[in-house]
């Protein structure tokens, strides 16, 4: 994970093979993958947060980001989250229009929060979605 992870981002910093292991290792995390794809979420207290995709630069425009983005809020839902949240480089335009054409809209942004390998600050977009409840949820 590390390795496609470093091929995808420079902004944010790509994680390290110890922080996926971390993050794998808590009970609330959970991971979706594809051959050329992942995606990495976490799930408590009636919320989701869509934590990291990477899909591998050759491998992009083929729907497998949009696969795994269903998974994972199909995986959210049943883990009983009612929103889900991520957060995303302002200058990534390819995952906000990914994103955003799967429901998410803007919520708040980080001023600054990103740094680039240069030292450029970029903001953080926050993104949100709600997620319906299953039909067996609903009182008749």
């Amino acid at each position: 994970m590390a390795a496609l992870h470093a091929l995808c981002f420079t902004t944010p910093k790509p994680w390290s093979a110890a922080e996926f292991a971390g993050l794998l290792g808590d009970p609330l995390c959970f991971a979706l993958v594809e051959a050329e794809g992942f995606l990495l979420g976490r799930a408590v207290a009636g919320e989701a947060e869509l934590l990291t995709l990477a899909v591998a630069p050759q491998a992009r425009r083929r729907g497998i980001g949009a696969r795994l983005v269903t998974r994972f809020l199909y995986q959210a839902r049943l883990r009983g989250a009612e929103d889900v949240f991520l957060e995303v480089a302002e200058s990534n335009a390819a995952a906000i229009a990914l994103y955003c054409g799967m429901g998410f809209a803007e919520a708040g942004r980080r001023r600054g929060y990103y740094r680039a390998p240069d030292g450029r600050a970029t903001d953080a977009l926050i993104l949100k979605r709600l997620l319906a409840k299953a039909a067996t949820d609903r009182s008749t």
